[in-house]
């Protein structure tokens, strides 16, 4: 009886303590619900960063704005206004078999964008993520589709990390600007 007390405080004191330090599991953010209007343009439309991008920030009940929308910022009160420049994919050799054949490739994506805000200079940001690829050319068809995979989860990976990007610029927009 006395075991299961200690068990039960100490994982609520764990608990407590995770919570208490402002603990967030990974994944768990959100853009501030004061945002509105966010006008997303891109060099490319159809990248498929750019429609991972567009379907994440309509999920977060904002109204997504594209390069078609005439929209005079004076007029419309857009809070932040994000231009991916780029995003490119590269393979970068890591290792051989001993055949001379392609055993590993890191897999390097690319991505150049700027967030800007009324009445300020657009901030230009550039990142990369980065996965490492195990080639076989026993299984051609089986390691295509896995490269295929590991590209999407790059590019959702560089979705997120746009996304708190924006919340955290919004937030110190907002702390010196009063806005």
């Amino acid at each position: 009886m006395l075991k299961r007390l200690r068990l039960k405080v100490c994982i609520l004191t764990i608990i407590f303590t995770i919570v208490g330090c402002g603990f967030k599991l990974r994944g768990d953010y959100g853009l501030p619900a004061d945002i509105g209007q966010l006008q997303l343009l891109a060099a490319q439309k159809n990248t498929p960063l750019y429609r991972i991008l567009w379907k994440q920030l309509q999920g977060f009940n904002i109204e997504v704005l594209d390069n078609t929308a005439s929209v005079n910022r004076a007029e419309q009160q857009i809070a932040v206004v994000v231009y991916l420049t780029s995003d490119k994919l590269e393979r970068r050799l890591l290792s051989l078999f001993s055949t001379g054949q392609v055993a590993e490739y890191e897999l390097v994506y690319t991505i150049k964008y700027q967030i800007q805000f009324p009445a300020l200079d657009a901030q230009e940001i550039e990142f990369d993520v980065t996965r490492e690829y195990q080639d076989d050319p026993n299984a051609v068809l089986a390691k295509s589709r896995e490269l295929d995979l590991i590209q999407n989860e790059m590019r959702q990976e560089a979705s997120n990390r746009i996304i708190r990007q924006i919340a955290s610029s919004y937030s110190n927009w907002q702390q010196t600007t009063g806005g």
